[in-house]
């Protein structure tokens, strides 16, 4: 059993410090404008050239790593090694467990703490990487037909693409530089 000092534990509850100041219009403007250019480019591409194939280009996980490399590009979690690598390390996994565990619930579970202990290892935290795992195993027939492509297409090259995007965008504001570090 573990021991829990009740009063300690409200303590934490209430936090410790207070909210960051917002941002101004500038970095609102190239937040949404970097986020609209990185999603419409593997959208477009998903449903103009994808759309008739079994591939597809675009998956959920990257709306969260557009909030995560164009409005907080300074984030550890933002940077190129965490974008690329969680994505891919995340869909390596999220394959393999849909492969060999049955229940859905079960390898739901399994491939998300798999995914964050990979990218831990690997010093590739991405949060969206856990969504990554997670599509590969409750995903559409059409993303587990994929199989291990998946990690190639969509999620290594479509991160790619909007990593690239990012790289421009970011660099083009005044005030803005991305990355922080490649390695």
């Amino acid at each position: 059993m573990i021991p829990i000092n009740l009063g300690e534990f409200i303590t934490k509850l209430k936090g410790r410090t207070k909210s960051p100041p917002g941002v101004g219009a500038d970095e609102i403007f190239w937040s949404w404008f970097g986020s609209f250019l990185g999603i419409a480019a593997v959208a477009y591409i998903s449903y103009q050239y994808l759309e008739t194939t079994d591939l597809t280009m675009i998956i959920g996980s990257f709306g969260a790593s557009a909030v995560l490399i164009y409005a907080a590009i300074k984030s550890p979690l933002a940077q190129p090694r965490n974008l690329i690598g969680g994505h891919v390390i995340s869909a390596m996994i999220g394959v393999f467990v849909y492969n060999h565990i049955m229940s859905l619930w079960l390898a739901s579970a399994i491939a998300v703490s798999f995914a964050i202990a990979g990218m831990h290892m690997t010093k590739t935290l991405h949060p969206p990487g856990g969504a990554t795992a997670l599509i590969a195993v409750i995903g559409s027939d059409k993303i587990h037909a994929l199989g291990y492509n998946y990690v190639i297409i969509p999620v290594a090259i479509g991160a790619i693409i909007m990593l690239i995007i990012a790289l421009i965008v970011n660099n083009i504001a005044k005030n803005r530089s991305y990355p922080e570090y490649w390695i």
